[in-house]
C-alpha cells in the first residue's frame, strides 16, 4: 500500500513540476510564434522543440529532488543523462503530437473563436499530455529507480 501512496505522491507532484514547466513552455513558444508570426508546419515544430527545451531545463532539478526525493550524488552523470535521453524522446512525442494536433485538428474543428495562436496553445497542451505519460514512466523506471528500490527495502 505504501508504495502505490508514494507513487501517487510522485506523480502528483511530478504533474505540478509539469504545470510549471508546462508554463515555461507556453510562455516561450507564444513569444517565438507571436515574433516571427510562423505558426504551423516546420517552423513550429521548431519553435515548439525550443520551447520545450526551455521547460526541461528545470525540470531535472525538481523532479529529482522533489517528485523522486532523490538526493544521491552517485551516477548523476549517467542519471542526468538518462533523463536527457527520455526528455528527447518525450520532446519528440510532444513535437510530433503537438505539430498532428495543430495540422489536423484545425480543420476539422472550426470555430471563429479558434484562431491561429489558439490552435498553437491547444496543440502544445496535447503534446505535453502525451509527453507526460512517457516521461513519468521513463523517469520513474530508469532515472530515478534507485530512490524506488531503497522505498521498498524500507518497507
Amino acid at each position: 500500500m505504501a508504495l502505490k501512496h508514494s507513487t501517487a505522491k510522485q506523480f502528483i507532484r511530478f504533474a505540478l513540476i509539469g504545470a510549471l514547466n508546462t508554463l515555461v513552455d507556453l510562455l516561450v513558444l507564444n513569444i517565438e510564434t507571436l515574433a516571427t508570426g510562423l505558426k504551423t508546419g516546420t517552423p513550429y515544430a521548431i519553435q515548439k522543440e525550443i520551447s520545450f527545451l526551455f521547460g526541461v531545463a528545470c525540470s531535472y532539478y525538481f523532479n529529482k529532488r522533489w517528485a523522486f526525493q532523490d538526493n544521491s550524488k552517485e551516477r548523476q552523470g549517467v542519471q542526468f543523462s538518462l533523463f536527457i535521453a527520455i526528455s528527447v524522446v518525450g520532446s519528440l512525442i510532444n513535437a510530433a503530437t503537438s505539430t498532428l494536433a495543430v495540422r489536423y485538428l484545425t480543420p476539422l474543428i472550426y470555430h471563429e473563436a479558434l484562431t491561429g495562436q489558439v490552435w498553437v496553445n491547444i496543440g502544445a497542451l496535447i503534446g505535453t499530455a502525451a509527453a507526460l505519460c512517457w516521461n513519468f514512466i521513463g523517469y520513474k523506471s530508469f532515472v530515478f529507480k534507485t530512490n524506488v528500490t531503497k522505498s521498498k527495502q524500507n518497507n
